[in-house]
């Protein structure tokens, strides 16, 4: 994949009940690049959106239309399990994701990348403790129940919650190099698992 221009445009979907680190770790590590990236945050309806946790944050663009985003960052949380039954959501994501240089996903947001066939035909992971539930919604989907993440193609999917960062920090080694990705990873004190394949919580859950 060729250098994107810069600055990269990160988008991050938020909807009721997403999971807060799911979007705002990677966020953070994606902040720290500075200069060489803005981000917006995306609902269906621009305006404060609560999280899973509680905390409200606030969407400042629509989620639809042009929005030529490099990344495409899509969350996880209990508000996953009414949008997988939202057909017009799930349209609009398909196209969001069709036009999007990069998309990833963190925890169940790969269950709404599965039901909106974005996933079809490719390796995806997911959140460990509700894997049943995310790939039933992707029988076409090649699910890998051990992974920290997954990358296939343009598309990146992460385990639970933290494995976003994880994730993040391997989509920006891949963007701008793995010097990169280990100076934001200093900048942040972050210890990052750069191996895709580590994961313990597969076999906490029964799945390896």
């Amino acid at each position: 994949m060729t250098t994107p221009a810069l600055p990269l445009k990160v988008g991050a979907l938020v909807f009721p009940g997403f999971e807060l680190l799911d979007v705002f770790g990677p966020l953070e590590l994606f902040g720290l690049l500075h200069e060489r990236a803005t981000i917006s945050l995306l609902a269906v309806a621009p305006g404060p959106v609560p999280s899973a946790q509680g905390p409200s944050c606030v969407a400042e663009t629509a989620f639809r239309g042009d929005l030529g985003l490099d990344v495409l960052l899509v969350p996880g949380g209990r508000g996953t399990r009414p949008l997988v039954l939202d057909e017009a959501f799930l349209l609009e994501l398909g196209r969001q994701c069709a036009a999007a240089r990069i998309v990833a996903s963190v925890c169940t947001g790969s269950a709404l990348l599965a039901k909106a066939g974005v996933l079809d035909g490719l390796r995806a992971t997911t959140n460990k403790r509700a894997y049943g539930w995310a790939t039933a919604n992707g029988p076409r989907v090649r699910w890998v129940a051990q992974a920290r993440w997954v990358e296939d193609g343009k598309v990146f999917t992460s385990s639970g919650v933290s494995a976003g960062m994880d994730m993040a920090l391997a989509l920006i080694a891949r963007l701008m190099g793995r010097e990169s990705a280990l100076q934001i990873a200093a900048g942040a004190e972050y210890e990052w698992h750069q191996d895709a394949a580590w994961d313990p919580f597969a076999a906490l859950n029964g799945l390896a």
